[in-house]
């Protein structure tokens, strides 16, 4: 029976880091596209690389997300102490990224939205 869950939770976490890889790349094209597109759309909002940051920021965040579910999983599997310790510290390291990620992105968008209002008759 508990090799069968170690080979379940096996499965789970590697599911999990494919997740988060699939949110990494469709992130960098799905924004790189999306930037294109509204610079050519809509030549006077956000710059092309502050656009791009938003948009993929965003992606990034979930993509994070998944990361520290699957080494959650990896730590139920084998919960040594090693494996302990290093969780806690990917958990404080990644949970730092999201939040100066998510404070980022956000000032960009007031940033960009304030200079927006500026430019608009």
């Amino acid at each position: 029976m508990r090799a069968r869950l170690d080979t379940c939770g096996e499965l789970v976490e590697v599911v999990l880091n494919a997740i988060s890889l699939f949110f990494i790349v469709a992130g960098v094209i799905a924004s790189l596209v999306q930037s294109i597109r509204n610079r050519y759309t809509r030549p006077e909002s956000y710059p092309l690389h502050v656009y791009f940051r938003i948009k993929f920021g965003a992606w990034l965040v979930v993509a994070l997300e998944f990361q520290l579910a699957a080494d959650i999983v990896g730590t139920i599997i084998s919960p040594t102490p090693g494996h302990l310790i290093e969780l806690g510290a990917i958990a404080v390291i990644r949970t730092f990224l999201n939040y100066f990620l998510s404070k980022e992105l956000n000032e960009e968008m007031k940033l960009s939205n304030s200079e927006s209002q500026k430019t608009e008759p």
